[in-house]
Order: C-alpha cells, then sequence, then structure tokens
C-alpha cells in the first residue's frame, strides 16, 4: 500500500493512561499505514512490556513517537487538525461531523488526528486547537468506545480515503492533460497551527492590554476568536497581515504621549 498521503497524518494521544491502548494504537496504527504517533504528557510508559506486548510487530512506532507536554507542542508543523469526541452534540456550538465524510480532509496537506484521555476526552479548550470536530455514531444504550478501538476505527476511515483518492486520482490523470486541471492544491498555504497559535497569543495580550478583554474573562472570549478563524482556514499569507495589523497597534498604542 502505498502511504505518501498517510504519512502526512500525526495521531495526536493527549495524556493516555493506558500502556495496553497505547500499544494497541502503535499497531492499528501500522496496519493502516500510519507511523506519526505523538503523545502529550502521558501517563503510561510507552516503551514498558504491556505496551510492547499489544503493539506486537508495531514496536517500531512506540520508539519513534515523540512525547511533548502540550498539545500545542504536539501539533507544531500541522496546518489541520481534527479533534475527537464522545460527548452530546447538543454540548457544542462547532458542528460535529461523521468521520467518513471529515477525515479525508487531512490527507492532503500536515495534518493532526487528536483523541482525548480515555476516562473524560478532551476538553473544550483543547478542542479548540481542532478545526473541525469529529463523533464515532455508537448506540445510546453503551456510546462510549475505548480510546484504542476509536483510532482503529479513524485510521481505517483514513486508509480507505486514501486508497480511494489515489484511485480516482489515477483515473483523472489518465483522462487530463492539461494540468491546470489537476486538483487544488490550496491547502498548502494553510497557515501551521503553531503560527496561528502564536497569533492568538499576540492577540488576547494587546486585547487585554487596551482593556477588551479581562483575565477572568479572556478565556472564554478567546475561544470565540479561535471558532472564528478557524472556520476561516486562513493562509500564511492573511495571518501575516493580522500579526502586522497587532504589531502596528502596539506601536501605536506606545507611541502616545
Amino acid at each position: 500500500m502505498t502511504t505518501s498521503s498517510l504519512a502526512q497524518i500525526r495521531i495526536v494521544l493527549v495524556e493516555p493512561a493506558g500502556a495496553l491502548n497505547v500499544g494497541s494504537v502503535a499497531r492499528v496504527m501500522k496496519n493502516m499505514g500510519l507511523a506519526d504517533l505523538v503523545l502529550v504528557n502521558p501517563r503510561c510508559d510507552r516503551l514498558g512490556q504491556e505496551a510492547r506486548l499489544m503493539a506486537v510487530r508495531a514496536a517500531d512506532v512506540l520508539e519513534a513517537a515523540q512525547e511533548v507536554e502540550t498539545l500545542a507542542e504536539a501539533l507544531h508543523g500541522c496546518v489541520k487538525a481534527i479533534a475527537t469526541s464522545g460527548r452530546d452534540r447538543a454540548t457544542f456550538t462547532t458542528p460535529i461531523e461523521m468521520p467518513c465524510s471529515a477525515l479525508p480532509w487531512l490527507l492532503d496537506a500536515p495534518s493532526a488526528l487528536i483523541f482525548g484521555r480515555e476516562d473524560s476526552g478532551l476538553t473544550n479548550a483543547e478542542m479548540n486547537y481542532a478545526q473541525r470536530l469529529i463523533q464515532i455514531p455508537s448506540t445510546d444504550a453503551y456510546p462510549s468506545l475505548n480510546l484504542a478501538q476509536a483510532v482503529a476505527i479513524c485510521c481505517y476511515e483514513l486508509s480507505s480515503s486514501a486508497i480511494a483518492s489515489r484511485s480516482s486520482q489515477a483515473v483523472a490523470l489518465s483522462t487530463l492533460s492539461d494540468s491546470h486541471l489537476l486538483p487544488d492544491s490550496s491547502s498548502l498555504h494553510l497557515v501551521p497551527l503553531n503560527d496561528l497559535e502564536g497569533y492568538y497569543q499576540q492577540l488576547e495580550s494587546l486585547l487585554l492590554e487596551i482593556g477588551y478583554l479581562y483575565p477572568t474573562t479572556a478565556p472564554s472570549r478567546m475561544e470565540k476568536f479561535r471558532k472564528l478563524l478557524n472556520r476561516a482556514y486562513p493562509t500564511n499569507s492573511e495571518v501575516a497581515m493580522l500579526r502586522g495589523i497587532l504589531r502596528q497597534m502596539s506601536w501605536a498604542l506606545k507611541s502616545r504621549p
């Protein structure tokens, strides 16, 4: 199986507590052609006997996995991110999508798929790092999925989408002769999420300085700014323009008598 599009996708586990789960995730990732695993502040030993037992022949995925302290670090270099949720849809203002419809969006650029803790999932603040949210449909009688099972379902969807995409591109290439008719590559110009995070921090600092935000209300107000910009999918040049405006505003404030 060719894995060029899957090689750009990073599986991110936030504070995983079960070594068996982490080993199982590594195994299913290798089954489906993914290899980039990042653990955010893990609560277990990814290289211990339990994890290796479940990984079987995917010990190389465990050994190559990165461990970081924050979700922001885990997303460094990515331009797209989808977060997973097992909560009630009514608790979100951001639409929650089906994996089969949302996950193919990750295939054409450096991207991340974020999974939360086994017992409590992702916080609202952590979900705000992603542009889109998905939820795996399940019965009301027992809606909660095991972490490794959820990763397996999503990795299968990604692998299936990659195969379908390659097939459709092969057909297109065999019938099209004009390069301008090839699939659009605009996603390559999306701003890296770590640069976008820098803009949010710069914006929050300035808004606190001018009194638009207060320390007690800043998190909830910044959440709205994040959702607004996440819907826009800004490019490098657009975020550079926004940051230039903030720098000029900051300079103007400091230059006043």
